[in-house]
């Protein structure tokens, strides 16, 4: 395959690319959790609880700088924002479902309870 650069960054493959809009623990979470409905900075914060404030305003300025979400400001006091997926965030969600049952096909194939009973 062909190397390329973008962003002054040199990309070996396709899939190098794609993770780099998508890789690391928290960008798929939050994608899937703005599927359906536009969600305030505290409602993503709820949902995903052991997220940072520190590394979920990260993501969330990642993900909105790759055009896979948008940051919608409305002009009122207290200031309101919301985050949305984008047409291109849109499509990222068949990949994230795909990889959510492989992993759970890999859970149970390891034998784990899942999810686990609470103690």
């Amino acid at each position: 395959m062909p190397e390329f650069f973008h962003d002054k960054r040199l990309y070996y493959t396709p899939i190098e690319f794609a993770l780099s809009h998508l890789g690391g623990t928290w960008k798929m979470p939050i994608l899937w959790r703005l599927q359906e409905k536009a969600q305030r900075f505290n409602e993503l914060k709820k949902d995903i609880p052991h997220m940072t404030d520190k590394m979920l305003t990260s993501q969330l300025r990642e993900l909105e700088s790759k055009g896979l979400i948008n940051k919608e400001i409305f002009p009122v006091i207290p200031p309101k924002v919301e985050y949305s997926l984008t047409k291109k965030g849109m499509k990222a969600i068949p990949i994230i479902e795909t990889i959510m049952k492989y992993g759970y096909d890999l859970i149970q194939d390891a034998g784990i309870e899942f999810p686990p009973k609470k103690a």
